[in-house]
């Protein structure tokens, strides 16, 4: 007694054949199933000592199967067949019958063995391990796949295909249309498969049972075996693929399936459907904020797919502005709800190119949440009003946390706490909107003013750990990141920032920032070429006369540099631009301090002893809140007096000390340098510069490396000089340079003409060229 169990194509009717042949008896095999046909047989087999075998016994009616069960337990010998799944009481009678008394065999897949020596007798020679293997990924082990198979495993041949056209094409809509939806090779989920096959769960599993008995699928799973796949799709037309492909994106939106996870697996399927373009469309609307890059790439799918430039533009927008890329606003059709979603988008990238007043127009004429967007550019170009009755707009609790902390920018130290807030707010919940500026970024810019650089590093790390706004306002985090650490003595990260965005196509208000960074090196490095670059990279933003009040103190750094460069007639519209929007929000004090200090620096920097008096004096007059700002207008009254020649040590040393612990270090340190080379004390200099030269954090002159090679035997200090010297500098700039007399810089160089042999002047300056390899 045998029952043999395995799935169609395992092998169930070679098995039965070889346990008929190793019994020793007679075999009558069950061939007609009437009931006197089935009676004469199973009488001869008593009669004869035989063994009755049935093939496919589930195919069996089931008064046949009552029948053989009740001769099984007579002691007729018995071998069966079936599939692995019971369909009815009687064929589990005939099971438990044979089985009682016999043994029940599971028909595999093939080992390995066996299935090698399969195909190498397909082959008709050996096969190598790698054939051997292909054929298993193909067929899943499955002998009568595996033989179909074996000369091609990627392939789809004819007879496999015809067989599967016999198995789909009987009764039963529910098996043929599951099996076509898994033969795509999808990752469904349940319910979706139910969907798009129009079963119920309980007809889905009884589908996939019958699809497993006919060995269609894999052993352990409810895939479909690779080459049943491939058969099946082969015998599909475009039109049935393509309804194929609707029936299931159809499906993966009605059940609120993941959109993103839908596309992948449609995308995979090749699926390019108008169902499909919706789903491709869904899972760009999800992404265009979080991976904008992604996005577009969802949103190009769409469009292959069929999808109308119109409904797919508005997202497209947002998607490609976050990563920096030009969207022509004016040529994008949209539809009628997606327009203001456009107006947003203007919005924003009038913003990341350096236009504030741009941006709060564009955003005024926008819906929701338009007016609270266009809050910190109005504050920022001075339109207090305006921004008080847009402030009353609605929009997402982060957005109106933001413009509530614009309206009182004014007092830094009130607006730092909500700015905080804001940015908080916004990490829990990013809203759906290209923003102007994130929290943290505009935070940051208040908390330098507020004199609290490390909370400016804290915000902005944190959006940038966290990858907030896309690519655009990564580039903004890092870069106002290192203006803020250059600000506070730290170079590394200016230093790194340059080298990483040399060459590359920046906004115009990452493009002023860069400027920025570039000049604020070349003033500490004393290097005029480099300040040339920067007022270069500059000019063209600042020729817009776009320049706003959170931006204020970053822009020092590039109009200190024009000032250098005796660009004084190009830096008077922008101050004066400034100043009226500082007037226009009744000259809040701390604001008002930082614009003057621009002047303060400029007039140093031309050593104009009225303008600096003039500063000095408009400082002193004003009452500021913040303790960095209190301590600029202390500071002030002493260098305008030490650039008199009016110098008082003990007073200089206090002011930079305050200077330096408010968070300018670069200030402090050249205040004392200004003092030290003015005063008439040697020892009061010798204090000054020594305090000077402990607060030089870094000297950015030039790299160890290059001070070793060439050099003719200069000293390091000597060769900073040399330096300055073929810069064009005076002696009395190298001094305040280096933090030296401008007698001890003569010293220097009556040193490096006699190292160098030099004769005079001119023959000096061509040695140094010859010897001293570029600056890095």
């Amino acid at each position: 007694m045998t029952v043999v169990v395995g799935v169609d194509g395992a092998g169930r009717t070679r098995r039965l054949g070889e346990v008929a042949a190793a019994s020793g008896r007679p075999v009558l095999p069950v061939i007609a199933t009437s009931a006197e046909d089935l009676g004469t047989l199973l009488a001869r087999a008593r009669t004869d000592g035989a063994m009755v075998v049935v093939d496919d016994a589930h195919r069996l009616p089931a008064e046949a199967l009552s029948t053989l069960a009740a001769a099984a337990r007579t002691g007729v010998s018995m071998a069966i067949t079936r599939r692995p799944t019971i369909n009815g009481p009687e064929l589990a009678d005939l099971d438990e019958a044979v089985a009682a008394v016999g043994t029940v065999e599971h028909l595999g897949p093939l080992t390995h063995d066996a299935l090698s020596a399969m195909v190498t007798a397909v082959l008709g020679r050996p096969a190598t391990a790698e054939h051997v293997a292909a054929v298993h990924s193909a067929s899943a082990g499955l002998a009568a796949i595996a033989e179909t198979v074996a000369v091609a495993p990627d392939g789809t041949p004819p007879a496999l295909v015809a067989r599967l056209q016999r198995r789909l094409a009987g009764p039963g809509r529910d098996t043929a249309e599951l099996a076509m939806i898994l033969a795509l090779g999808l990752d469904l989920d349940d319910d979706v498969v139910c969907a798009a096959a129009r079963l119920d769960p309980a007809q889905a599993a009884a589908a996939t049972r019958s699809l497993h008995d006919q060995g269609l699928l894999v052993p352990d799973g409810e895939r479909m075996i690779p080459a049943v796949a491939r058969a099946v799709l082969a015998d599909l037309s475009p039109p049935e693929r393509r309804r194929l492909h609707d029936t299931v994106a159809t499906a993966l939106l009605a059940t609120g399936a993941d959109p993103v996870r839908a596309a992948e697996q449609l995308h995979a399927a090749r699926a390019r459907t108008p169902a499909a373009a919706g789903v491709y469309q869904q899972a760009a609307d999800r992404l265009r904020f979080a991976s904008p890059d992604r996005a577009l790439f969802w949103y190009d799918e769409a469009l292959d797919a069929g999808a109308a430039p119109a409904v797919v533009a508005a997202g497209r927008a947002e998607a490609a502005i976050l990563l920096g890329l030009p969207v022509d606003l004016d040529a994008v059709t949209a539809s009628p709800a997606d327009a203001a979603r456009l107006r947003l988008v203007a919005g924003a990238a009038a913003a990341y190119d350096g236009r504030p007043g741009r941006a709060a127009e564009a955003l005024l004429g926008a819906n929701h949440p338009g007016p609270v967007l266009a809050v910190a550019a109005l504050v920022a170009t001075g339109q207090p009003g305006a921004a008080r009755s847009a402030a009353t707009g609605e929009g997402p609790l982060p957005l109106r946390l933001l413009a509530q902390a614009a309206l009182v920018i004014g007092r830094p130290t009130v607006a730092l706490p909500l700015l905080i807030e804001a940015a908080e707010a916004y990490e829990q919940a990013p809203p759906a909107v290209a923003v102007p500026d994130l929290p943290h970024a505009l935070g940051a810019l208040v908390a330098v003013t507020a004199g609290d650089t490390a909370t400016a590093e804290h915000l902005l790390e944190r959006a940038l750990t966290a990858g907030l706004g896309g690519p655009v306002a990564q580039n903004r985090h890092r870069t106002l990141l290192a203006w803020i650490r250059l600000r506070a003595g730290r170079y590394d990260t200016a230093l790194a920032e340059l080298d990483r965005l040399s060459g590359t196509a920046l906004p115009g208000r990452e493009r002023l920032t860069f400027a920025c960074l570039t000049a604020g090196i070349a003033r500490r490095r004393g290097d005029v070429a480099q300040l040339r670059a920067a007022w270069a990279y500059a000019e063209p933003v600042l020729a817009r006369r776009a320049v706003d009040l959170v931006h204020l103190e970053m822009v020092e750094e590039i109009l200190v540099a024009a000032a250098r460069l005796r660009q004084h007639r190009r830096i008077t519209p922008i101050l004066d631009d400034l100043e009226a929007v500082v007037d226009r929000l009744d000259s809040p004090a701390d604001w008002a301090v930082s614009l003057g200090w621009i002047r303060l620096q400029i007039a140093i920097v031309g050593e104009d002893q009225a303008a600096s008096a003039a500063a000095a004096s408009q400082l002193g007059s004003l009452d500021p809140e913040g303790i960095r700002q209190q301590a600029q207008c202390r500071a002030a009254t002493r260098w305008s007096a030490a650039l008199a020649g009016e110098v008082c040590p003990d007073g200089v040393l206090a002011d930079a000390a305050e200077l330096d612990a408010t968070g300018l270090p670069w200030e402090s340190s050249r205040l004392l340098g200004h003092a030290a080379i003015r005063t008439s004390d040697p020892s009061a200099a010798r204090r000054l510069l020594e305090r000077a030269r402990e607060m030089s954090y870094v000297d950015l002159v030039a790299d160890e490396s290059v001070r070793d090679a060439g050099r003719g035997g200069l000293s390091d200090r000597e060769v900073d000089v040399a330096r300055l010297v073929l810069a064009g500098r005076t002696h009395r700039e190298i001094g305040s340079q280096l933090y030296v007399s401008p007698k001890t810089v003569e010293h220097h160089v009556a040193r490096i003409r006699a190292k160098l042999g030099a004769g005079s002047r001119a023959e000096m300056i061509a040695a140094l060229r010859s010897r001293l390899p570029a600056e890095p």
